[in-house]
């Protein structure tokens, strides 16, 4: 049962030589080798990898020239998925246990499954990156996904990408690579469109490491939301309750600007700032963290972010269909 472990990176060498190191012992274990599909690091982060690679010929590092972390999964896989049943994605900013793999493949063994999902759990080492974390580990920042906050074991429609049975993902067609973002969920469509099953772990997981700063959160939040709305454009879906809700943001603060002409316009946006806020005073309180009322900060960032991505997609795929 070979394995291919697949690591999309770019200027990731702070953390690709420890992220190797912990990869290790699934290389023996599954009979298994990792590939670095870089997307033209200007750091040293291919030369570390290429100098783990003359001493471990079962690490390898692969071109990506089009950057996108879609497009180095499916080239991976086109490139040396022949010889393996799975492979395992691994994000290069993130942290895993160090059974991580082997527990993923021991899931997909006793389930059945085609593709084994896992829950993020989100931690932070600066002030903003804990607020952010506390959010993102929030309902206030994830609606309530399974795969965010962590559930027992079960059969699921979505969840973040682990492993995945080579002869699934082509037989779907791999990432659809004009997916900068969400392109783990529009994958996931097509599988369960398609009959295959996911099951979301409840014995392993990985820990992501938000982003630092309120201008890299609204571009990645930012890009989230362009992601969804091209995913529920693709596939004429309809966005869950959980997704719907967060739409409203850049609509009711548009509609704020209508308080020149009558303040009860301003209505909408001030109860959606006090609900953020007001949960943020509860994290602080109830869960006495200290990070709460910064936390409503940043879950306001990346719900008016999403919102604004959706958006912004909705109207330049009508503009684009006009002009068609």
């Amino acid at each position: 049962m070979r394995c291919v472990i697949v690591v999309p990176c770019l200027n990731e060498e702070k953390h690709i030589e420890p992220l190797i190191d912990k990869l290790g012992r699934a290389l023996d274990e599954l009979d298994a080798k990792i590939v670095v599909a870089d997307g033209g690091s200007t750091d040293r982060t291919r030369e570390i990898v290429s100098h783990i690679a003359e001493r471990d010929p079962r690490v390898l590092l692969l071109d990506n020239p089009k950057r996108l972390q879609s497009a180095a999964i499916n080239l991976a896989i086109e490139t040396f998925g022949d010889d393996h049943e799975y492979f395992i994605r691994i994000d290069a900013h993130g942290d895993y246990p160090d059974d991580y793999c082997q527990t993923l493949v021991q899931e997909a063994g006793a389930t059945g499954a085609d593709s084994v999902v896992v829950a993020m759990r989100t931690m932070g080492f600066s002030a903003f990156q804990k607020a952010t974390a506390v959010a993102q580990n929030s309902k206030l920042g994830n609606g309530g996904s399974k795969h965010r906050e962590g559930a027992k074991g079960h059969w699921a429609e979505h969840g973040h990408h682990a492993l995945m049975r080579v002869a699934a993902f082509r037989a779907v067609g791999g990432y659809d690579e004009s997916f900068s973002h969400n392109e783990d969920a529009e994958l996931d469509y097509r599988l369960n469109k398609a009959g295959y099953r996911i099951w979301l772990t409840d014995k392993t997981a990985m820990t992501y490491f938000p982003r630092a700063s309120i201008p890299t959160l609204f571009r990645q939040y930012l890009g989230y939301g362009r992601g969804r709305a091209r995913n529920i454009l693709k596939h004429r879906s309809m966005p869950s309750l959980r997704q719907m809700l967060p739409l409203a943001v850049v609509p009711i603060f548009i509609g704020a600007f209508l308080a020149v002409l009558n303040w009860i316009a301003v209505i909408p946006v001030g109860l959606w700032a006090v609900a953020c806020i007001a949960y943020g005073f509860w994290i602080a309180l109830g869960h006495k963290n200290p990070y709460g009322p910064l936390a409503a900060v940043s879950a306001m960032v990346m719900h008016f972010a999403w919102s604004m991505g959706f958006w912004m997609e909705v109207l330049s795929f009508r503009n684009r269909r006009v002009a068609s």
